[in-house]
């Protein structure tokens, strides 16, 4: 219990520091859509060809494409959270390629901040000097951080995914509804769950837990976002299949999303937790992706058995988080668009 707790206080910790990140930095919140899209480039790339075509179906061009491209997270986060925050790409890629030797958030680190420094240099320095004083500043300024920040940060997270495996197999009840909790609302939120389940490293049942309950959010989302009645019919088939593509939704709307996606995360993760499920692919906490890898490292029937489990029990949360929500006052996306395009013609 002990180990529990700690490895769930931390984990609260991050989620803490990225959620206050994403909304109150400046441009946190373009930031982290690059940190996600990052986590895509590089770990889902991996999970598909490395732990589904490389390793269940032998295919070595696969498993090779797969490891290059899990081996790239700090540059891919070098290089796109620039680009997120409006720096021009040859500059995001000078900063994303002095990542080389640094994970994913060293990168994002590293990317975040030089961007404020280059595009300040572009606007002090005359067009055509600026890309050499770029070269000679930003360029070692990068690494330099990405050095400073690696031991601190992959040592930290690297705590938390290896105290959350090891505490999985003292109590899986308790990790199953933690893990599948936390992770399954972080899949809504700013912070991309692909993100955070590459960060810490997650892998054997903990990282089963938040892929299989991610994957039964979709169901959830959608019975939720239709009886709901939050939005258009495209928008409840958009917010199943990527729920990040209705971010102004559900930032509109935290309580009721946030806890539904809760109830049903726990419940999808004491199913995964008790039949013994493992994952050892890191950031393949995403529905498609999560239910495909599974399939690399555990009997097909029984993946078959806890993908079914996880959808129904995470439908029935989706009726339940109605239940209790029905009667509360929610923001519509006619509501949150329409505000939006009334600013835009004022503007």
């Amino acid at each position: 219990m002990k180990e529990i707790l700690m490895g769930t206080g931390l984990l609260l910790l991050v989620l803490v520091l990225f959620t206050l990140f994403s909304y109150k930095a400046p441009q946190g919140s373009k930031a982290m859509s690059g940190l996600a899209n990052a986590a895509v480039a590089s770990f889902l790339v991996e999970a598909l060809n490395l732990s589904f075509f490389g390793e269940i179906l032998n295919l070595d061009l696969f498993a090779r494409v797969g490891t290059a491209s899990g081996s790239l997270g700090g540059v891919a986060a070098g290089i796109l959270v620039p680009m997120s925050l409006g720096v021009s790409p040859v500059y995001s890629v000078l900063i994303g390629l002095t990542c080389l030797e640094f994970k994913i958030l060293p990168g994002f680190i590293a990317g975040y901040l030089i961007s404020f420094i280059v595009k300040y240099l572009e606007k002090k320095i005359p067009a055509g000097l600026d890309l050499i004083v770029i070269i000679v500043v930003a360029a070692p300024l990068a690494y330099l951080i990405g050095d400073v920040t690696s031991p601190i940060v992959n040592g930290t997270l690297g705590t938390i995914g290896s105290v959350l495996t090891s505490a999985s197999s003292a109590s899986p009840i308790i990790m199953g509804i933690v893990l599948g909790g936390l992770i399954t609302v972080v899949a809504t939120a700013p912070l991309s769950s692909m993100a955070l389940t590459a960060m810490i490293g997650l892998s054997g049942v903990p990282m089963a837990i938040g892929a299989l309950s991610v994957f039964g959010s979709t169901f959830m989302n959608y019975v939720f976002f239709v009886k709901m009645k939050f939005g258009s019919r495209e928008d409840n088939i958009a917010v199943a299949i990527e729920p990040l593509t209705q971010a102004d939704i559900i930032s509109a709307n935290p309580v009721p999303i946030y806890v539904t996606n809760f109830i049903g995360g726990a419940m999808s993760g004491v199913i995964v937790a008790l039949m013994g499920l493992v994952n050892n692919s890191p950031g393949t906490a995403t529905a498609i992706a999560g239910l495909a890898v599974s399939f690399a490292y555990n009997p097909p029937i029984k993946v078959i058995i806890a993908a079914i489990a996880c959808a129904i029990v995470s439908a029935i949360a989706g009726l339940i988080g109605y239940a209790m929500f029905k009667n509360y006052k929610i923001v519509t996306a006619d509501e949150i668009r329409g505000n939006r395009n009334i600013k835009e013609k004022i503007a």
